[in-house]
């Protein structure tokens, strides 16, 4: 899969973002134009084996990693470098 050129510094942020349980993919597609197969390959080349692995079984299926699939959207939290509304 063909990633964009990112520095260093985008790389850590799109890393942070995915981590977080409650940021979904959509967030890290607004703001940095990856979908969310984009973002996994990321992941996948970025981290080692065993925190890839990790991260994956933590997140599939989690409903707070897709907008359509959460129960909430008013009164949510978003950090101060999330782009979007």
């Amino acid at each position: 899969m063909k990633l964009p050129e990112l520095d260093s510094e985008t790389i850590d942020r799109i890393l942070e973002m995915a981590w977080e349980d409650r940021t979904p993919f959509e967030a890290i597609e607004l703001q940095f134009g990856l979908d969310e197969k984009q973002t996994i390959a990321l992941m996948r080349r970025e981290m080692k084996e065993s925190s890839f692995k990790m991260w994956r079984e933590r997140v599939t299926g989690r409903k707070t990693k897709h907008l359509k699939q959460q129960d909430f959207i008013e009164g949510r939290f978003r950090s101060q470098n999330q782009k979007g509304s």
